[in-house]
């Protein structure tokens, strides 16, 4: 096996595991599938190109690092052109199969309105932790922040997004 297969291969291995909470992080913060997809295929051109930097260890963090990184430059040099309210329309149109179902969807729709509301190194915060069940070391290794920046910005994105919803709820919790 030459150099650059056995690269390609740890790459592979240490990379490809995360690509399902890449794109999710990337969704959150390019507020598009369609640009989350282009986010993530240019963080992992971008991931591979540097992977040599990466020093061993759980890889989740350094590739989420990428990640978002690549999201900022991207979402910098782009204008958003898609909408959520354009995507969400598809699977709102979809009939339930049941009440509880549409319950349920409706709860998750008033929780991603509410999320998105929110600034974002919040929205961001809240994603790696709450969506990716990150920890605060791994959440500070990939936003490039000391855990103490990310538990206040975790304290505070939860109390926004709680004000949010309870709005959404007519105040009630």
């Amino acid at each position: 096996m030459s150099a650059d297969e056995d690269r390609l291969r740890r790459f592979e291995e240490a990379v490809l595991p995360h690509l399902d909470s890449a794109h999710n992080l990337a969704r959150w913060l390019a507020r598009s599938d369609a640009d989350a997809g282009d986010v993530v295929q240019e963080a992992c051109l971008r991931a591979l190109r540097h992977f040599d930097g990466f020093r061993g260890g759980d890889a989740k963090p350094w590739f989420l690092a990428v990640v978002r990184n690549t999201a900022a430059t991207w979402l910098s040099r782009r204008p958003r052109e898609a909408s959520l309210d354009e995507e969400r329309a598809a699977p709102a149109a979809a009939e339930p199969s049941s009440e509880t179902e549409l319950l349920r969807f409706d709860e998750r729709e008033v929780m991603n309105q509410a999320l998105e509301t929110l600034p974002p190194e919040f929205r961001e915060a809240i994603v790696l932790r709450e969506l990716e069940g990150m920890s605060y070391k791994d959440i500070a290794a990939a936003v490039g922040a000391p855990i103490g920046t990310v538990m206040s910005r975790l304290s505070r994105g939860r109390r926004l997004l709680l004000e949010r919803l309870g709005g959404a709820k007519g105040g009630d919790l």
